[in-house]
This record gives C-alpha cells, structure tokens and sequence, in this order.
C-alpha cells in the first residue's frame, strides 16, 4: 500500500479515486468491471487499475475472485452506518420509499443535497414490470437535472438557484445537452406553480419522474422524495395524484425527522465535484 500511495498522491489522485468508487457504487449489487469502469470514469486503464488497487487494500473495494468484477468492500459499510448518524434521514427515509414503490407500483426515490448537486440515496422498486434506470443509487446530478433534484433547486430562493445553475453551468452544457439556464429557471417556475416538480424524458427518452423537496429540521432543503415511471403511466392526472401523496409523505418524514433529532446540517460548506 505504500509504494501505491507513493505514485498515486495530491488532491487529483483523490478525485480520481472518488471518480472510480462512485463509478463501482453506482452498480450496486452487479459490480463492476476493469473496462466498464474504465470507459465510466474517463480514466486510462492503468490510472482506474491502480486507484482499483488501492481502493481494495484500503477495504474500500473488493473484487470477487471468480468474476473479476468490484463491489463496495467492508469500509464503506463501517463508514456508511456512522455516517447515517449524522445524516439520518436518510436512514428514515427508508420505509417512506419502500411504502410509495409498494402503493404506486413505479420506482420511488430518496436523494440528498450536497451544495450544488443532487444525489440518489435510495431506490425501491414497485412490482409493475416496465421500470425506468435512469435514476440509481449513488448517481449524482446537478441541481435541477431529475424530477427530485428539480423539487430541491424549486424550493430554494432565487439567488440560490442562480448560484447553483452558475456553479453547474459548464457540466450541464458538456454532459446534459436537453438542458439549459433557461429551461431550468422555467423549469423552477413551473414546479413552484403546480407545487411538484416534473421531468418529461429530458435525461432519457421515455422516462418521466415527478418529485417534491425535503426539509430537515433547520427548514432547510436536505433532499427530495420522487417517482419515475415510463412515459404512459405518468400522464397529467397520475402525476397530481402522485404529487399529493408525494407531499402527504415528505411531511411525514419531516416530521419524523423532527421528533428523532436528526442533525440540522445536511449540507457541506463548498461544493463537490460530481
């Protein structure tokens, strides 16, 4: 580990090996392996090889020994459940999804707010038998970009959401070409008008969502709750019905959150890179 450490050091090694363990995260409970991650990260090979390397000595990653393929390792279990301390509504969030799956038969979503982007936490899957995948645990996006990450950029102030949009302008312009400035302040207005925010297909052709935001106990945005669905199961009368359930739900949670004292600070101070 040490000669490791030695050519792999400074704040871009970090990065770069934040890059590949979100890429291997993002595949849950399938794994992942060397030239999928290679061609996810944007790294060379032997870069994603040896942050690999490094990131299983660390027990950050570990790789199965008969498909090759890496999954989170036991640190970031340890890491995971002493983080969920802090960030507890995450943890409460939990049966909140699980019960909207069930009730809606479409995916239902948890994502957090860290500064300027959004991030899935959760995923519950309901029993009807298209799904969508555009949105994953451990996918991060922009403020704004997804139904949930909408409702959260919707529910902050004006100057905020110039800030955010500012901060993100250059990743939504290379990476999300359905998006822009003006659609996403048209986009705020909307939401805040029918009080939900709506994603018609913009990340993925045929993939809608509907989300609202989440308060922690400060008041302010920590997260959101959503539903996605393919594009018939979402028509105008569907998504009120759903955005009312969804809004009976996050005040629940709210609440819950409330009466169990979940830390008031949810947000980082700077922003992060995706």
């Amino acid at each position: 580990m040490a000669n490791t450490a030695t050519r792999v050091d400074g704040a871009q090694a970090i990065a770069r090996a934040m890059r590949v363990l979100r890429a291997v995260a993002r595949t849950a409970q399938e794994g992942a392996g060397l030239l999928a991650l290679t061609r996810e990260t944007g790294l060379n090979k032997p870069t994603v090889h040896r942050m690999l390397s490094a990131l299983v000595a660390e027990g950050m990653l570990e790789q199965d020994a008969s498909t090759r393929r890496y999954f989170l390792g036991p640190e970031c279990h340890v890491m995971g459940n002493i983080a969920a301390q802090r960030h507890g509504l995450s943890r409460l969030a939990a049966d909140t999804v699980a019960g909207l799956a069930h009730d809606c038969g479409d995916s239902a979503f948890f994502s957090i707010r860290r500064h300027v982007f959004a991030v899935c936490v959760l995923r519950v899957d309901g029993d009807y038998p298209l799904k969508t995948h555009a949105l994953l645990p451990g996918d991060r996006h922009p403020l704004g970009v997804g139904a949930g990450s909408l409702a959260m950029l919707a529910a902050l102030p004006d100057e905020d959401v110039q800030q955010c949009l500012d901060a993100n302008a250059a990743l939504i312009e290379q990476r999300y070409p359905n998006y822009s400035p003006a659609l996403l302040w048209s986009q705020v207005k909307e939401a805040r008008a029918q009080g939900y925010a709506a994603n018609r297909g913009l990340i993925v052709p045929g993939s809608w969502g509907i989300g609202v935001p989440v308060r922690g106990p400060d008041g302010q945005v920590a997260g959101a709750l959503s539903i996605a669905a393919i594009e018939s199961r979402l028509d105008e009368e569907r998504q009120f019905q759903l955005a009312k359930q969804l809004s009976r739900e996050a005040k629940k949670l709210e609440a819950l959150a409330e009466g169990a004292g979940v830390p008031r600070r949810d947000v980082p101070a700077r922003p992060r890179s995706p």
